[in-house]
């Protein structure tokens, strides 16, 4: 890793990235969610591209698109808590198109780490009940700080490992809230 002015604004986008990331863990609702995380994806994205990190940045591109159906469909037809048919046919949608950007980056087995981890977080955002989302973010913030490793982002893997902390805290409050 040299230290150039490329990589130095990555780690500027992945510090305005997991700030924005952080505060969808402290969230109320899933539509604030998904437009905190829209904004924290299009900072990520920026930050991937500037590390060559291809797979990362295509994880990016399906989670903009995941992000975009969910707040369309929540618009159109509100807030539901129940899943129906045409919610399976889009996590089923946007898994293919996960599995296909993974064929098309694949740079190594480490590279499928930001695939699996956007697999889960798609489930987790998916699923509608923001107390799964936050228990999620404890798988899914383990495999980022691997992938971030792997690209070598230190702020990355310094600020995704606070990220595991915020929802780990925010997922302990969501269960002292029902209890």
């Amino acid at each position: 890793m040299e230290c150039t002015f490329v990589y130095i604004l990555s780690q500027i986008f992945t510090i305005i990235t997991y700030g924005l990331l952080a505060a969808t863990y402290y969230a109320k609702d899933r539509k604030k969610i998904l437009i905190i995380s829209f904004l924290s994806i299009i900072s990520n994205g920026i930050a991937y591209v500037l590390l060559n990190a291809w797979s990362g940045f295509a994880m990016c591109v399906v989670a903009l698109i995941r992000n975009i159906i969910f707040l369309v469909d929540e618009n159109k037809n509100g807030k539901r808590d129940k899943i129906n048919k045409t919610d399976v046919v889009v996590l089923i949608i946007l898994y293919v198109i996960s599995i296909i950007s993974a064929i098309f980056t694949y740079e190594g087995v480490l590279s499928l780490l930001s695939v699996i981890a956007t697999m889960l977080y798609t489930l987790s955002v998916w699923q509608k009940n923001p107390k799964v989302y936050k228990l999620l973010g404890i798988p899914i913030g383990i495999l980022w700080i691997a992938y971030n490793i792997y690209v070598m982002s230190i702020f990355g893997i310094i600020l995704e490992t606070i990220l595991l902390i915020c929802s780990s805290t925010g997922y302990l409050l969501e269960i002292k809230k029902g209890k």
